[in-house]
C-alpha cells in the first residue's frame, strides 16, 4: 500500500476500459443488477398483497397502518442508502453489496414471519435500509467495472430491471393469492420467503465478484488494483481475445491521500460542481415524483374510475411493467451513441408531454381501463429510461471517491421529495373523486419533467464513451506531467 503523500502511476482504468464485453460483464450485470429486481419485487408484493396482509386471517391490520408499512419501507431506504452509502466509499464496494443482501436476506424472511404490527412496520424498515444500501454500491461497481463505450446502455438496462420484479410481483400475487393453490393464511408469508432464497443465491454469485479496482486504485493500494484487473484480464481471455496494442497503454497519476470527510463531499457538491448538484436534484427529484404519483395510485385509478376489480390489478400491471423494462433496454444503446445529453433530455421531454396529454384525455373521460394502461405503458416507455439515466447521471459525474454517498444522497433526496409528496398530493387528488383535479396533478407531473428536459439541456454533460476519470478527475488523482 501507498504512504500517504506518496505519488503512483496507474493503468487501471484503461485496462478496465479496453476490455471486450465477455462473460465477466454478463455476471457482474447478472449479480449486481438483481437489487432492482428485487426491489421492484418488494414494492408491488406489498402493494398487491396489501388486502391479504390486513386481513383477520394475517395481520388484521387497518388501511392506516398499511400506508405506515409502506412508509417504514421508504424511509428504511433513505436511511439505508445514506449510512451504507458513505461505509460503501470507506470500506469498499464489494464489502458493503455483500453486507447489504444479506440484511436484505434476514429482514425479508423475518417479514414474511411477522406477528403483529409493529413487528412488520419494523421488519419492513429494515428490509428497505438493505436495498437502498444496495443503490451507492451495486451502482458504483457496475459503473467502474463496465467499459466506458457500454457503460450507459449498461447502467440504463439494469436500472430498469425494478420492472421485471415488478412483473414477478404481480404474476406472484395471482399465485399466493389464490385460496385453491395456497392457504390465505399464508399465501402472503410465502412470497416474502421465497424473496429471501432468492438473497441465498445472489450472495453465492456475488462471490465471483471482485472489488472495484478503481476503489482500490483511489485508495492508495494499486498493486491490488492491477492484480484484480490481471484476474479479470485472465478470465476474460479464456473466452475472447484482448484487443491487440496499437499503442502504449495510457497511465493516470495518483497520490495517497486521507480518507475524504463529509466537509470535503459537501465542498464537491456544492463548491466544486454546483451545476451538476443542481442537475442531479432535478433529474432524481422530478422521476421520483413522476414514478411514485402515478405507480403508487395506479390501481386506485384503475379501481375507482374505470370499476377494475381489485383481483384483476395484476393483469393490468403488467404491460405496464413491460413498457419500463422495454425502455431502456431499446434506447440505451441511444445514450451511448447519439448521447447523454440529448437523449435524457428527449426521454424527460418527450414523457412529460405525454402525460399532459394523457392527463387531459383522462380528464374528459375519452379513456378506458385498456387505452389508459396503454397510455401509460408508452409513457413509461420514455419516463423508464429517462429515470434510470438520472441514476447514470449522478454516478458519471462526481468524483470516484464520493461516487456511493453522492447517488445515495441524490437517491434520498429524490425519495423524501417525490417519493413521499407524489402519492400524497395525488391519493388527495383522487378522493375529490374530480377528474379535473386529477388532471392538475398529470399537469404538475408532466410540468416537472419537461422542466428537467430544459435543465439537462443547460447543464447536461456529454459523458458518453469517455472514462470516468475523464468525465470527473477522482480527489486523488494529479495533472498529467507536461
Amino acid at each position: 500500500m501507498a504512504s500517504e503523500g506518496e505519488v503512483f502511476v496507474t493503468d487501471v482504468p484503461a485496462r478496465l476500459d479496453r476490455l471486450p464485453w465477455s462473460h465477466f460483464h454478463w455476471l457482474v450485470v447478472a449479480a449486481l443488477g438483481i437489487t432492482w429486481i428485487l426491489d421492484g419485487l418488494e414494492v408491488t408484493l406489498v402493494g398487491s398483497l396489501s388486502s391479504a396482509i390486513a386481513s383477520p386471517l394475517a395481520l388484521n391490520l387497518t388501511a392506516a397502518q398499511v400506508g405506515m408499512t409502506g412508509s417504514a419501507y421508504i424511509l428504511g431506504a433513505v436511511i439505508g442508502a445514506v449510512v451504507f452509502g458513505r461505509l460503501t466509499d470507506r470500506l469498499g464496494r464489494r464489502r458493503l453489496f455483500t453486507v447489504t443482501v444479506g440484511i436484505y436476506l434476514l429482514a425479508t424472511i423475518a417479514t414474511g414471519l411477522s406477528w403483529g404490527f409493529w413487528s412488520f412496520v419494523l421488519f419492513r424498515f429494515i428490509t428497505g435500509a438493505g436495498i437502498g444500501g444496495e443503490y451507492g454500491a451495486v451502482n458504483s461497481a457496475i459503473q467502474e467495472l463496465i467499459p466506458a463505450r457500454r457503460r450507459g446502455y449498461t447502467d440504463l438496462a439494469v436500472n430498469g430491471t425494478f420492472w421485471v420484479g415488478a412483473a414477478m410481483g404481480a404474476l406472484g400475487s395471482l399465485v399466493v393469492l389464490n385460496p385453491d393453490l395456497v392457504p390465505q393464511a399464508w399465501g402472503w408469508r410465502l412470497a416474502f420467503l421465497t424473496g429471501g432464497v432468492l438473497a441465498v443465491i445472489i450472495i453465492f454469485v456475488r462471490r465471483f465478484i471482485p472489488e472495484s479496482p478503481r476503489w482500490l486504485m483511489t485508495h492508495g493500494r494499486p498493486e491490488e488494483a492491477a492484480a484484480v484487473v490481471s484476474d479479470i484480464e485472465r478470465r476474460v481471455e479464456r473466452r475472447t481475445a484482448l484487443p491487440p496494442l496499437v499503442e502504449p497503454i495510457p497511465t493516470l497519476r495518483f497520490t495517497r491521500r486521507g480518507e475524504t470527510n463529509w466537509l470535503e463531499i459537501a465542498a464537491t457538491l456544492f463548491r466544486t460542481h454546483p451545476r451538476r448538484t443542481v442537475l442531479g436534484v432535478v433529474l432524481m427529484a422530478t422521476q421520483a415524483f413522476c414514478y411514485n404519483a402515478i405507480f403508487f395510485t395506479y390501481a386506485l385509478i384503475l379501481t375507482r374510475f374505470y370499476g377494475v376489480p381489485d383481483k384483476n390489478i395484476g393483469y393490468f400491471m403488467l404491460p405496464f411493467a413491460l413498457g419500463n423494462v422495454l425502455g431502456p433496454l431499446l434506447l440505451g444503446r441511444l445514450f451511448d451513441s447519439l448521447g447523454r445529453k440529448p437523449m435524457i433530455a428527449a426521454t424527460y421531454g418527450v414523457a412529460g408531454a405525454l402525460l399532459c396529454i394523457t392527463g387531459w384525455l383522462f380528464a374528459r373521460g375519452a379513456l378506458t381501463a385498456e387505452s389508459q394502461t396503454i397510455a401509460w405503458s408508452v409513457i413509461f416507455f420514455f419516463a423508464s429510461a429517462a429515470a434510470s439515466a438520472a441514476y447514470l447521471t449522478v454516478g458519471e459525474l462526481f468524483p470516484l471517491e464520493t461516487r456511493a454517498i453522492t447517488i445515495s444522497l441524490f437517491y434520498a433526496f429524490g425519495t423524501l421529495l417525490g417519493g413521499v409528496g407524489g402519492p400524497a398530493l395525488f391519493g388527495a387528488l383522487i378522493d375529490t373523486g374530480e377528474r379535473g383535479q386529477i388532471f392538475k396533478g398529470y399537469l404538475l407531473g408532466g410540468g416537472l419533467m419537461l422542466l428537467a428536459a430544459v435543465v439537462q439541456l443547460w447543464l447536461g454533460v456529454s459523458a458518453e464513451r469517455r472514462s470516468l476519470e475523464s468525465v470527473t478527475p477522482p480527489l486523488s488523482m494529479l495533472p498529467r506531467e507536461r
